[in-house]
C-alpha cells in the first residue's frame, strides 16, 4: 500500500523560506517519478513540481526560480526547499505519486 507522509509546513512571512518532506513507502521510490501539488482555499489542485526517477526535474512557472524539488532515495524522501515565499503560495501542499496522494501540509505565507 502506497503510503505518503508530508511534513515541513507553517506559517511564515513573506520572503521567508520552509522546506517540505514527505515520507514514501509501499513501493519503490527510486524508480518512480514524484510530485508536489497544492491547493489554495477555494480553488482547485495545481501542480507544483516534478522530479523523475533520473531526478530530472521541472517546475510550474509560479514557483520557477524559487522552489526546488529534491529527493533522497536513500532515504524514501522527497522534498521541496521554498524561498521568496509569497502569500499566493499559501495552500495545502501534497506529495503524489501515480494517483495517490498524502494528506498534505499546510503553508500559510502572512506577515
Amino acid at each position: 500500500e502506497v503510503q505518503l507522509v508530508e511534513s515541513g509546513g507553517g506559517l511564515v512571512q513573506p520572503g521567508g523560506s520552509l522546506r517540505l518532506s514527505c515520507a514514501a513507502s509501499g513501493f519503490l521510490f527510486s524508480t518512480y517519478s514524484m510530485n508536489w501539488v497544492r491547493q489554495a482555499p477555494g480553488k482547485e489542485l495545481e501542480w507544483v513540481s516534478s522530479i523523475s526517477s533520473f531526478a530530472s526535474t521541472r517546475y510550474s512557472d509560479s514557483v520557477k526560480g524559487r522552489f526546488t524539488i529534491s529527493r533522497d532515495n536513500a532515504k524514501n524522501t522527497l522534498y521541496l526547499q521554498m524561498n521568496s515565499l509569497k502569500p499566493e503560495d499559501t495552500a495545502v501542499y501534497f506529495c503524489s505519486v501515480g494517483k495517490s496522494r498524502g494528506q498534505g501540509t499546510q503553508v500559510t505565507v502572512s506577515s
